[in-house]
């Protein structure tokens, strides 16, 4: 099973990569500089290893979204179903409900996901 988790400061830095992309590796560099206060040797670093990972690439000095936000936010929340809750939707609801009540809006949006994926 692949890894879809990122540390805090990883996810600062694709939220970033994600928002700003594609951007060239200098505006990168910058940005990260300004925001997180990293050095340029960093900024590779961590990018880098999220290539790795399948999420950025530097194509020649441009920085691209190789997986959207959306999807490996996706990936991480079915890999957390499967691995705590044995794949078991319906498990992860109710664990998440019993702490929590849903509201009337929160059911409307369920139900609609529910009926669209029929």
């Amino acid at each position: 099973m692949e890894d879809y988790t990122l540390g805090m400061v990883e996810s600062r830095f694709a939220d970033m990569v994600w928002e700003h992309a594609p951007l060239s590796t200098a505006e990168l560099v910058r940005l990260c500089g300004q925001e997180l206060g990293w050095k340029r040797t960093t900024t590779y670093t961590v990018l880098k290893k999220l290539s790795e990972r399948g999420l950025f690439a530097n194509e020649n000095g441009t920085v691209v979204v190789r997986m959207p936000k959306e999807e490996f936010y996706g990936r991480q929340s079915e890999s957390y179903v499967e691995r705590s809750f044995q794949g078991s939707l319906p498990g992860f609801l109710a664990a998440f409900t019993s702490r929590r009540r849903l509201s009337d809006e929160d059911i409307r949006q369920l139900r609609r996901i529910i009926e669209e994926n029929r």
